[in-house]
């Protein structure tokens, strides 16, 4: 049974394994290219801007070591929730101080899906150009009307151009 005392001696362990964090070095991914993790044990204690920014330090001050700077190419994020503890994950590339990608970069959010649009052979057996320009030419037509930059009349009319061949 425990006493009071107990509980007193047992507090500081049980805050230090909250705050604890599995860790993990920068591994390389090629050509300049790492990613680091870390899994906090803090539960919803820990916040998750406090956990990116334990990983993004630890891998500029792993950059600085090789006198190079962390450019982010991308980073995942799994936040807590009953049975599974935060996690921050970071992918960078190292380049040199004074190479221009190294300036003004930002981790942007990446979508988790990415669709590809293939093309479809012709009856030649050749993907077809021009279904794949006249797509791309809507593509483009079409983000100038949500730009604000052509009305939608104008869209529809050209469009209507750009179908019937014209």
């Amino acid at each position: 049974m425990f006493t009071r005392t107990t509980y007193r001696l047992l507090l500081p362990s049980v805050v230090l394994a909250l705050a604890a964090c599995a860790t993990a070095q920068p591994v390389p991914m090629g050509n300049d290219s790492y990613i680091i993790s870390q899994t906090s044990a803090g539960g919803i204690f820990r916040s998750m801007s406090s956990l990116k920014t334990d990983v993004i330090s630890r891998a500029n001050a792993f950059a600085a070591s090789k006198g190079k700077v962390a450019v982010p190419l991308a980073g995942k994020e799994s936040p807590a929730y009953p049975g599974h503890m935060p996690s921050f994950e970071y992918q960078f590339r190292l380049v040199d101080k004074n190479d221009p990608r190294a300036e003004g970069n930002a981790l942007l959010p990446r979508p988790d899906a990415v669709v590809e649009m293939h093309q479809t052979p012709t009856s030649s057996g050749h993907p077809s150009s021009a279904s794949s320009d006249l797509y791309n030419e809507l593509i483009k037509l079409d983000d100038l009307r949500k730009r604000g930059i052509i009305s939608e009349d104008e869209f529809k009319a050209q469009k209507q151009k750009l179908l019937s061949g014209s």
